[in-house]
């Protein structure tokens, strides 16, 4: 029987083509058939994982080998330092969106009760991580599809935030009537024809969350066009969006009179959030 070292080095080598991180994949992916962490494959190398174990860690390391994400296989995805739940039906956790926890957490005010409307929520990290954050606002999280709205809810029972709740809807169609601090959304933002839509990670991922038309700007129109009915005055609306779309999103920003439109960076110094206030007693 192989012990962890040799299977660890095999399944990073069959793993070397296709992922950038096959060590890693490789650790997880076994750990995951363990129901060990990470600190036991370095403290026990020379285990003998038994012929069950082998088998399911041989299972997981293919469907990464087909291009299957860690995240859909684990099921689950780290955000904010949170563990979150992912299926195929929502959209994986990625690092450049906590850009928009940290960006909201800069405009709520300390120990005020502050209204926040997340649209498109999906598994529900945005809303979430900002009601768990800030317990004194109060959360409001939509989505259209219903298979991610149950994610969200399950993600939030394990989180213990009790001041979000969920409806579904098309963006702000079936929003109740009320008026928000801050309205925040990392909506679809990839061209239809982007040639990114059938490579890695993206294959597998809902298409409904990822694309829309007109290069991707069509869900951010809707969005800042129907928010400003749904902000009170001085409120503020932050969107994600593509590295390249800032100087596009900006306009559309300036089209339906917002003001204050400033787009930030992520990590990796890309253009990846854009935020503007809604000043309607301005002429």
């Amino acid at each position: 029987m192989p012990n962890i070292k040799k299977l660890l080095m095999d399944a990073a080598s069959l793993l070397a083509a296709s992922s950038d991180s096959a060590r890693l994949d490789a650790e997880i992916l076994l750990c995951l058939a363990l129901n060990k962490p990470r600190s036991y494959l370095r403290a026990w190398p020379d285990n003998e994982p038994d012929t069950t174990q082998e088998y399911v860690f041989k299972c997981y390391l293919q469907e990464r080998l087909l291009g299957k994400p860690i995240a859909y296989i684990t099921g689950y995805k780290e955000f904010w330092s949170r563990d979150f739940k992912v299926t195929p039906e929502v959209l994986i956790p990625r690092p450049e969106t906590e850009l928009i926890i940290e960006l909201c957490l800069d405009l709520i005010p300390k120990n005020n009760k502050t209204r926040i409307l997340d649209l498109g929520t999906g598994s529900g990290i945005i809303g979430i991580t900002l009601a768990a954050e800030c317990p004194n606002c109060e959360v409001i999280a939509s989505d259209f599809s219903l298979a991610a709205l149950d994610i969200a809810k399950f993600n939030a029972q394990t989180h213990q935030t009790t001041n979000i709740s969920f409806y579904q809807s098309d963006w702000l169609t079936d929003i109740p009537n009320q008026t928000f601090e801050l309205i925040v959304s990392n909506p679809p933002y990839i061209a239809k024809d982007d040639v990114h839509l059938i490579q890695g990670d993206l294959r597998f991922e809902p298409s409904s969350a990822l694309s829309a038309n007109k290069n991707g700007l069509s869900d951010i129109k809707t969005i800042i066009n129907n928010a400003r009915k749904y902000l009170n005055p001085e409120g503020y609306l932050l969107i994600e969006h593509g590295y390249n779309q800032e100087n596009a999103v900006q306009s559309i920003y300036r089209d339906f009179n917002f003001y204050n439109i400033n787009t930030h960076k992520d990590l990796s110094a890309q253009p990846r959030v854009t935020c503007g206030q809604w000043l309607p007693l301005i002429k």
